[in-house]
Parts: C-alpha cells; sequence; structure tokens
C-alpha cells in the first residue's frame, strides 16, 4: 500500500488509537496517550475555509491512519462549533459516525459498525439533498462518503479487527480533501 498523506505533518500522531476495554483511556487514565493535555477546541468554523481549521484537518489525518477515537473527538470539537444543528452539523456527524463504526469493529461488534456507517450514510444522503448541485462539503465527496458507508455496513463482518496492535487501519479507503 502506498504512503498515507498528512495534512499537518507537523502533529504526531498518539502511541495508540483507543479502544474501550483494551487500551488506557487518553484522557481520563494517568497512563492514557492525551492524559493532561487539553482537549482541541474549535471556537468558531467558516466552511467556506475549511482548509484553514486544523482540528478538522486532524480529524482526517487520524481517521487515515486508523486513530477512530481519536478522529471522532477532533470532529465533534468541530461539531459543537457549528451548533450541532443544520448541514455542516450534519455531514460532521455522518463522519462522526464512521468513525464510531470504526470503533465498533476494534471492539468486535459488526452491528455496531453496520448500525453507526448506516446513520452515517444517511446522515450524508440527507445533506447532499439538501445541497442539490453541490457534489462535495469541506472538501470531500458526498456521494464517496455515501459508498464507503455502504460498504462498511454492508461488509462489517470483515472489518472486525479484535487484536491487540495499538493502532489498525480496518479499510482501504481513504479522505483525501479537494
Amino acid at each position: 500500500m502506498s504512503k498515507i498523506p498528512v495534512l499537518l505533518p507537523g502533529t504526531p500522531m498518539p502511541a495508540y488509537s483507543y479502544v474501550p476495554g483494551k487500551f488506557p483511556h487518553p484522557i481520563r487514565d494517568r497512563q492514557g496517550h492525551s492524559f493532561g493535555e487539553a482537549a482541541e477546541e474549535v471556537t468558531d468554523f467558516d466552511p467556506r475555509r475549511w482548509q484553514e481549521c486544523k482540528v478538522y484537518l486532524r480529524g482526517i489525518d487520524l481517521f487515515n491512519h486508523g486513530y477512530y477515537w481519536e478522529a471522532h473527538e477532533a470532529w465533534e470539537a468541530v461539531w459543537h462549533a457549528v451548533g450541532r444543528e443544520g448541514v455542516v452539523a450534519d455531514f460532521i456527524k455522518g463522519l462522526i459516525k464512521l468513525t464510531a463504526a470504526c470503533v465498533k469493529a476494534r471492539e468486535g461488534s459488526a452491528i455496531g459498525v453496520a448500525r453507526h456507517a448506516t446513520r452515517g450514510g444517511r446522515l450524508f444522503r440527507t445533506v447532499q439533498a439538501a445541497l442539490a448541485a453541490e457534489s462535495s462539503m469541506l472538501g470531500l465527496s458526498l456521494v464517496d462518503l455515501q459508498e464507503i458507508a455502504r460498504q462498511m455496513a454492508a461488509g462489517a463482518d470483515r472489518l472486525i479487527d479484535k487484536s491487540d496492535e495499538p493502532v489498525v487501519r480496518i479499510h482501504e479507503f481513504l479522505f483525501e480533501p479537494k
């Protein structure tokens, strides 16, 4: 496989990708990879200038490299910044649902993978319908995201990886914003 692109090359990846029950909680546990660090915050988010939001881009880097729980946390900060309602919030929530599906794959729950991926796909369809002529949001293709969600839901059993490896990418696709 080719090298995975990094949008924020100066930001190191955590020591492990958190999976409940396998590794120390990143924030609450003294052994956690982010214990004592301030949570990433987004004070305002302009969807027209998404390329300038380091937390959003960090979420993409984390997701692409197999840090699903951590990507979820990054995108949740963006979701809060956009007010948790509306088209942009639904798009971010769709990304969060895909990260939740991946965490469920690491936990060994095919039902959880399918449930979260299906909800993510539904959110991406809703966003695309609201945008009418637009085929992408925040640099990512809505059609591609719907297909990724569909494939994840349909192939949930194949995505399961209950290994104790610190980081596992459970998929081959990459989010490559344009």
